[in-house]
C-alpha cells in the first residue's frame, strides 16, 4: 500500500523482497534470538492468558479503527481492511460472509495479488542494482526488528512481576502466523513443555497494527513535503 503510493515504479520489487523475507522467518530469526537469550530465559513459562469477554472481541477493532480514523486518517484504508474483517468474525452474526471472506475470497485476491505484481516485474526494471539494495534493507529491517523484540522483552522483565519470555518479542515483526510460530518453535527447543504460540500472537498481532500506523505516519509526513 505504502510502495504504491510513494514509489509505483518498485512495488514489484518491494512485494518480492517482503513475501521472500517473510517466508525465510524461521531461517533469519532463530540465530538472532538465541544470541540474543540465554538458556534460562528461553525456558521461561509464562502465566497462563485470561479470558477475553466477547464484548471486548467486538469493541477492540471498532474502538481502534475510530481512533485511527480521528488521529491518523492515512491510516485507516489499511487498519480499515483489518478491523473489518475482525469484526465480522468475532460478531458471529455474519457467519456465511465471514466464511466467504476467509475462504474464497482471500485465494482469489491472493491471486490477483501475485498477477498484478508479476505484471510489474519487468526484467529491465526488476533486475537492477536498486532491486539488491531493496532486498538487503529488508533483511536488515527484519533483524532490527527482531533484536529489538527481543531486547523490549527482556528490559519489561526488569520491572515486571510476571516474568516475558523474551523470545515472544521477535514475534512482532508483522509475518502472521509465522513469527509466533518461530517463537514457539525456539522456545521448544529449549523446554519441549513450554508453549508459546499464543502468547507470541499477541505481539504478532500487534506488529501488523504497528506497521500499518507507522505506513500511515510515513504516508502523511512524506507526502507533506
Amino acid at each position: 500500500y505504502l510502495s504504491g503510493k510513494l514509489a509505483p515504479e518498485l512495488l514489484g520489487a518491494i512485494a518480492v523482497a517482503a513475501y521472500s523475507y517473510m517466508a525465510l522467518v524461521p531461517l533469519i530469526q532463530p540465530p538472532i534470538m538465541k544470541a540474543l537469550t540465554s538458556e534460562t530465559e528461553r525456558k521461561i513459562r509464562m502465566v497462563q492468558l485470561r479470558t477475553v469477554s466477547k464484548r471486548e472481541k467486538i469493541l477492540f477493532p471498532v474502538v481502534l479503527l475510530m481512533l485511527v480514523a480521528l488521529l491518523l486518517p492515512d491510516a485507516a484504508p489499511l487498519l480499515g481492511m483489518f478491523c473489518f474483517g475482525n469484526l465480522m468474525r468475532e460478531s458471529g452474526v455474519v457467519e456465511r460472509l465471514s466464511d466467504t471472506v476467509q475462504n474464497g475470497l482471500i485465494n482469489i485476491v491472493t491471486i490477483f495479488l501475485g498477477l498484478s505484481v508479476g505484471a510489474k516485474l519487468v526484467a529491465d526494471k526488476f533486475l537492477q542494482p536498486q532491486t539488491l539494495g531493496i532486498l538487503l534493507l529488508g533483511v536488515i529491517a527484519f533483524g532490527i526488528g527482531t533484536a529489538a523484540g527481543v531486547l523490549m522483552a527482556k528490559l519489561l522483565n526488569l520491572c515486571s512481576k510476571n516474568k516475558i519470555n523474551p523470545l515472544i518479542g521477535s514475534a512482532g515483526v508483522s509475518a502472521v502466523p509465522m513469527a509466533a510460530r518461530v517463537s514457539n518453535k525456539v522456545g521448544l527447543e529449549s523446554d519441549p513443555q513450554n508453549f508459546l504460540l499464543m502468547h507470541a500472537m499477541g505481539p504478532n498481532v500487534a506488529g501488523v497494527i504497528g506497521s500499518a500506523i507507522a505506513a500511515g505516519v510515513m504516508l502523511k509526513y512524506v507526502l507533506a513535503m
